[in-house]
């Protein structure tokens, strides 16, 4: 887990910033616009106007679709948000507008893949941070904070009316690409969102509960709870050991806790918000 002091640096903010909308500079107009393919979000919009008009540029329609989203990020988040969801912003409009550059991808299945995930690992990169890419990203970010709902969803749900809209004007065929290529972006991002945080919950059932706890703290330098249970069949009194740790550490638990006890009871489960403690600090925009 990266120390907090660095994740709420400028720099590392800067760095997690610049380089997902460099990612997702290159992954759009290598691919996607050499596609023709409809970007999901606000970009999206401003993709399906500039197909369908012709008129000015996709990085100008992007930044006029986004000034009124930053008015309410200004008001309803902060300012430091904002601040660097423009920067995202303005930075990811101007590399996107002077890059010249074709992936030289033919096939459209294999251009809409690449392109998802290209994208998508860019966003995940842009949201580790503590902006966004601006856009859609910070109404996704408002629900989120006021409402607990989740950034997929929202994004399926706008993403779904673009694409039925989308239908109208374009080729099938194009669309369906395009949904792919949101499917694939989708999946990435929330892997690049999770790859880093991603939690196990840790359940030991034992006769030898202290030990266990006591090794938990020692080894791995993490608290643990000891939960009382009664066993279902015996009626006995038992204590369980809860604690969280990360991927990496599971395996070196498991071998711990049955050297101990070689008749323990492991349970480990997926959890990807964990916070407080030492596991995890609060993201606060």
């Amino acid at each position: 887990m990266i120390d907090p002091r660095i994740t709420y640096s400028i720099p590392w903010n800067i760095f997690l910033i610049t380089a997902g909308s460099t990612i997702m500079a290159l992954a759009l107009k290598g691919i996607a616009f050499q596609h023709a393919f409809i970007p999901g979000g606000i970009f999206g919009v401003a993709s399906l106007v500039y197909f369908a008009s012709g008129l000015s540029r996709i990085s100008i329609w992007f930044l006029l679709f986004n000034i009124p989203l930053f008015i309410i990020a200004w008001k309803f988040i902060s300012k430091r948000f904002l601040l660097y969801s423009l920067y995202a912003m303005l930075f990811f409009t101007g590399i996107y507008a002077v890059l010249d550059v074709n992936f030289q991808i033919h096939d459209q299945l294999y251009a809409a893949i690449t392109c998802g995930v290209l994208s998508g690992l860019g966003t995940g990169i842009v949201l580790r941070s503590l902006g966004s890419n601006g856009g859609l990203d910070v109404i996704g970010v408002l629900f989120y904070q006021k409402f607990n709902i989740g950034l997929g969803k929202f994004y399926f749900f706008f993403n779904l009316l673009l694409y039925a809209f989308s239908f109208v004007f374009f080729d099938k065929d194009l669309v369906i690409a395009s949904i792919i290529m949101i499917f694939c972006a989708s999946f990435t991002m929330d892997y690049a969102l999770s790859m880093f945080s991603q939690r196990k919950v840790v359940l030991m059932i034992s006769d030898k509960p202290k030990e266990i706890s006591a090794m938990v703290n020692q080894q791995f330098r993490m608290g643990s709870t000891l939960l009382n249970g009664v066993g279902g069949y015996s009626g006995t009194p038992k204590q369980i050991v809860l604690t969280v740790i990360n991927n990496i550490q599971l395996k070196r638990l498991e071998e711990i806790v049955f050297t101990i006890d070689p008749a323990a009871l492991f349970i480990a489960e997926n959890t990807f918000s964990v916070i407080g403690s030492n596991v995890g600090r609060r993201k606060i925009y």
